[in-house]
């Protein structure tokens, strides 16, 4: 099983376009920046090369990650070292790959493993915060519903797309 360097770039790809509507004004963005106590005026002043390219790397290293989360098999993988290794497996790793090599490797099951990452790690780390930092319940809902979109749909193009 190769890992899929072009599925792993287009998931990271993913956070701009949802994000591009799940913070337009007609979706959450007024409510957002309402929320989070932003203006129009203090959004524009951000560095957007900064933004832009450190949210990139960031969503790149998050979907570098959902193989691990998403895909089965990568647990038999790693229980050899990792591909370098699959030469040197024993035939069992070959005759388990031969059996399951693409079982549960759906964009359904990728979305479902996406989602309940969401659910468990993006919606906690997000409330948390959000409870320190005196937020709203409903900024932290529209934060946490993003990641959980976010991470629902990047698991399903990495865990679909072989």
């Amino acid at each position: 099983m190769e890992f899929n360097f072009l599925a792993v770039l287009v998931a990271a790809l993913s956070s701009f376009v949802v994000g591009f509507i799940w913070y337009n004004p007609k979706v959450f963005g007024t409510i957002w920046m309402k929320e989070a106590g932003l203006t129009h005026e203090q959004l524009r002043k951000g560095n957007n090369l900064k933004i832009f390219g450190l949210t990139f790397v960031y969503s790149f290293m998050i979907a570098f990650l959902m193989p691990t989360l998403v895909v089965h098999q990568m647990g038999a993988m790693s229980m050899i070292g990792g591909s370098s290794l699959i030469e040197s497996a024993k035939p069992s790793y070959a005759a388990f790959m031969a059996d399951y090599g693409n079982t549960f490797r759906t964009y359904k099951h990728g979305a479902l493993h996406g989602f309940i990452s969401g659910i468990f790690l993006a919606l906690p780390i997000i409330s948390i915060n959000g409870l320190f930092e005196h937020r709203s319940w409903k900024h932290m809902a529209i934060q946490a519903g993003y990641w959980i979109t976010i991470l629902t749909i990047m698991g399903s193009i990495v865990c679909g797309w072989k």
